[in-house]
């Protein structure tokens, strides 16, 4: 900026007098100094551009969620809005020492019979530097405007990795697919932040309710419980805002699944009875879902009459739900994990005949990269062997499935299933060998 040049950000001569406004400028209180001159008239983008500022942090000073300290950004809005640096406890500034030419006060350029009196004005006297600022902030407010009303650009590349990353882990082992959902989820941050045109708002508050679910479930299958809980409530809370009523009830049912793998069935059943009433009647992926998780927290539940109930509410709403509903993402809802479900539910109800018939489906629709749903499956199918009075057999199977898993997967889900299988042995065969390798296998 030239220093002798008028300055588009200059406060009115009554500002400088007012004794609030000084007293502000004495104290190096930057919220009242950016507050009090948007007042008079000086656009938050105006302090912006001649402070070298983002026109958004000016306002999040003006909000006091932002603060100046730094001794060169101070004296650039001592220079950007012509404030004596005698006021702000600094040396003379070199255009204290020139006269310039006295500018019309300038305004936010919403009264649009302001904005044309300016242009008309400073167009009357030439291409001046005032005439250049007006044009310069006409456009620009239009500029602004257009930027308000459209999504930021990079919303749709975040939209299309929370898709991607709904179709699961495809081998990875969960940790590594966990930094990589966080780092894109982190990027949502700062749209979360600054306003955004109601429809932009829920499309971030909808693509943050899906990433952060999706966090929560990996920390489910890794056992981090306390966390997965937190970031349970933050995708419940973004569902929410979105108005995504099919979201929140996901959120919840998959919330449910915290308690009920880990040893609260009864709390699960809560959580996944208030999913259905979210998701309502309609034949939904979530709705379906929500019906199927609180068939297995009936079963655990030893309440077999409301787990069959929810099991068919499940199998009813899975007939009829449409081909996108039954895509095979953690979104959906889609055959194979249908049998998943159906496969804990039926084994827990001692159901074992048709239990392993779903875990066979599950079994034929799981890719190979599935590494934790076919263990799972596999589990299941142990404890049904147990079930039917093959113990033995049953503990070999669960110790193969524990010793041929990589390292990052012998904890939290898989290691809970394989101990609710030893925990429903009697105590009088716990000293039988195959039990007591399976006992061992769960310490290591």
């Amino acid at each position: 900026m030239d220093d002798l040049a008028p300055s588009p950000a200059q406060v009115p001569d009554h500002l400088l007098r007012d004794p609030v406004f000084a007293q502000a400028l004495r104290e190096r209180d930057f919220t009242a100094v950016f507050a009090m001159a948007h007042r008079a008239g000086v656009s938050y983008y105006r302090i912006g551009e001649a402070c070298g500022m983002k026109p958004e942090r000016v306002s999040k000073v003006a909000r006091g969620e932002a603060s100046v300290t730094a001794l060169d950004t101070i004296e650039r809005v001592a220079d950007a809005l012509r404030v004596p640096g005698a006021l702000l406890g600094l040396a003379a500034r070199p255009w204290e020492y020139s006269s310039p030419t006295s500018l019309p006060e300038p305004d936010d350029g919403d009264d649009p019979m302001n904005r044309r009196q300016l242009l008309r004005g400073g167009l009357a006297a030439g291409l001046t530097g005032t005439a250049l600022a007006a044009l310069t902030d006409t456009r620009r407010s239009v500029d602004m405007a257009l930027i308000a009303d459209s999504a930021p650009a990079d919303l749709s590349d975040l939209e299309a990795a929370a898709e991607t990353y709904g179709y699961g882990y495809h081998g990875q082992p969960p940790t590594r697919f966990l930094q990589d959902l966080v780092g894109d989820f982190a990027d949502l941050q700062p749209y979360l932040a600054s306003p955004q045109p109601v429809a932009t708002r829920m499309r971030v508050c909808r693509t943050a309710g899906q990433m952060a679910g999706m966090v929560a479930v990996v920390l489910h299958d890794i056992g981090v419980r306390k966390e997965a809980r937190g970031w349970f409530a933050t995708a419940a809370a973004a569902a929410k805002e979105s108005g995504d009523r099919q979201l929140h009830a996901w959120v919840l049912a998959r919330e449910a699944m915290v308690p009920l793998n880990y040893g609260a069935p009864k709390a699960a059943a809560a959580i996944a009875e208030e999913a259905r009433q979210v998701a309502g009647g309609r034949p939904t992926a979530a709705a379906t879902l929500a019906a199927a998780v609180a068939s297995r927290a009936y079963a655990l539940s030893h309440r077999p009459e409301q787990a069959r109930r929810a099991l068919a509410a499940a199998d009813t709403f899975m007939e009829r739900l449409d081909a996108g509903a039954r895509a095979d993402t953690w979104l959906t809802h889609g055959e194979q994990k249908h049998h998943v479900h159906l496969s804990h539910a039926l084994t827990a109800l001692g159901d074992t005949r048709r239990a392993r018939e779903s875990q066979q489906r599950a079994l034929q629709l799981s890719a190979p990269t599935s590494t934790m749903t076919r263990a799972l499956l596999t589990i299941d199918a142990a404890t049904c062997t147990h079930h039917d009075g093959d113990t033995e057999q049953a503990c070999e199977r669960t110790v193969a499935v524990l010793s041929g898993l990589p390292d990052a997967y012998r904890t939290g889900l898989v290691r809970r299933r394989a101990l609710d299988l030893y925990q429903s042995i009697p105590a009088q065969h716990h000293q039988e060998a195959a039990v007591r390798e399976l006992r061992e296998a769960l310490v290591a």
